[in-house]
């Protein structure tokens, strides 16, 4: 049974009212790692969700967590990225949103933007192609 909203608010309820330091769940459609204050993670966190070299020689941004996928930062203002535009690992290149918490999403690849695989504020699979990139162009 996958956890919803108040399932989430309750999990935090009782971690604030704890002393645990780091706690991580993960299901099969959620993922929440809380770390309190100055805490050092266990273990380091997962790269950006990129799919390495495809047939075409294109490289696939995934979704890196199910919820719903935003191309700009706010209704109306510009999307992030664009067909055409050049990006770093660490560019944002969306958000996604779980639960009102907006989750950024970074390219994890250098190169050029040449699709746009998802629709803006539609939701997204964990896994689903939301971007693809020539590789260091």
């Amino acid at each position: 049974m996958p956890l919803n909203e108040d399932d989430v608010r309750e999990i935090l309820r009782l971690i604030d009212e704890s002393d645990v330091e780091e706690l991580r769940i993960e299901t099969e459609h959620l993922s929440l790692h809380v770390l309190r204050g100055d805490a050092k993670p266990s273990e380091p966190e997962p790269p950006p969700s990129v799919e390495r070299a495809d047939v075409d020689g294109l490289v696939t941004i995934e979704a890196p967590m199910l919820g719903t996928f935003y191309r700009a930062e706010a209704p109306g203002a510009k999307p992030f990225v664009d067909v055409g535009a050049r990006v770093e690992p660490d560019t944002v290149v969306a958000i996604i949103e779980v639960m009102k918490m907006m989750n950024s999403v970074h390219a994890g690849v250098a190169g050029t933007i040449v699709e746009v695989c998802a629709e803006n504020a539609e939701p997204v699979e964990y896994g689903a192609a939301l971007f693809r990139v020539e590789a260091g162009a």
